[in-house]
């Protein structure tokens, strides 16, 4: 392989994770470019980059951009063929990018590609960010091989076969810099959160394919930067869904969909208010506040993007995961979708 493909970490005062994770991506990364694109640190992180590993690239942002912002600043300033965007929290195994990238020489109509995602502290266990490859329910929910909700399996290969999915996890995407440049890149408007499922249906709507591959597999921490319950990731998933939903969705379906969902999830605050934690309730609601403070904007995006807006992809769990999961009390992934 050569230098077609570039390996892209973002860092934000990743000083305590990087001397755990980062020797794992070196050692396995021997023909590809390695970049640090680094969020305005404020730690010791990069001088631990400088001191251990002098070959890695680092670009410096003036600020934290988030994930979104921070992978579209630096990117711009990588030339590759391949990006390959890595958490700094996953541990990579031999040969991990091969295999992948060979896959998708041989399918140029595929625009991005995951490795199976499994859990770093239960290695037997898919991770929640990505697992074994990404879905959407009806009501625009995601759910994953192997995750429902917070429900995840053990890994027994159930999940090995290669196919099209409807989002790759940014956790450990592989993505043709061509199509991710032509599809807009990340949504800035996100910060953080949902980014790589908005970005995956853009390229979707374009005529590309997503895939996983799980015959590479990921090791990832998960919550590196926000455990899963935190109130500022509730914040986020809960609004930045609906700007999803509001952006991609064709004409006949987004209002239904968002009246919709604006029940079910003052369903999921009542839920917080009653079972913890309790400033889920608020973050709800402030989800939901800041998403009519910025209809306007998506609803401009809307109108820019709307003439290629589908959701009739078979990646379109035809189901309600929320329906299943806390009423038919199915809870694995194999369960709900046959």
């Amino acid at each position: 392989m050569n230098k077609k493909v570039a390996v892209a970490l973002l860092n934000w005062n990743g000083e305590r994770i990087l001397p755990e994770f980062l020797p794992s991506v070196v050692e396995n990364t021997p023909d590809a470019d390695i970049y640090i694109i680094d969020n305005a640190s404020d730690d010791k992180s990069l001088d631990y980059v400088k001191k251990n590993f002098p070959d890695i690239k680092i670009i410096r942002l003036d600020k934290n951009y988030g994930f979104a912002g921070g992978y579209n600043q630096g990117l711009k300033d990588i030339q590759a063929e391949y990006y390959v965007l890595l958490n700094t929290d996953v541990k990579v195994t031999p040969g991990w990018i091969n295999g992948i990238i060979s896959f998708m020489e041989q399918h140029p109509e595929i625009a991005a590609v995951q490795p199976k995602i499994m859990s770093y502290r239960e290695p037997n266990k898919f991770e929640y960010a990505g697992a074994a490859g990404g879905f959407i329910d009806k009501w625009g929910y995601p759910l994953a091989r192997g995750r429902v909700l917070n429900v995840l399996e053990e890994d027994k290969g159930q999940y090995d076969d290669i196919r099209p999915v409807f989002w790759a996890s940014g956790a450990a995407l592989f993505v043709r810099s061509r199509d991710f440049f032509e599809a807009g890149g990340f949504d800035e408007d996100f910060f953080a959160h949902m980014e790589e499922i908005d970005l995956c249906w853009r390229l979707k709507n374009m005529g590309k394919e997503i895939y996983v591959y799980p015959i590479v597999k990921v090791f990832h921490l998960g919550g590196g930067t926000l455990a899963y319950n935190n109130p500022r990731k509730i914040y986020f998933n809960f609004r930045n869904s609906l700007y999803m939903l509001i952006k991609n969705l064709p004409a006949g379906k987004a209002f239904t969909m968002i009246v919709w969902r604006m029940v079910l999830d003052g369903i999921a605050a009542l839920n917080f208010l009653i079972n913890g934690p309790r400033q889920g309730f608020i973050e709800v609601l402030r989800a939901h506040i800041h998403f009519h403070k910025n209809l306007k904007t998506f609803l401009a995006k809307r109108r820019i993007q709307k003439k290629n807006n589908k959701f009739d992809y078979p990646e379109v769990i035809r189901k309600s995961i929320i329906w299943q999961f806390y009423i038919r009390r199915k809870r694995f992934f194999s369960e709900i979708v046959k």
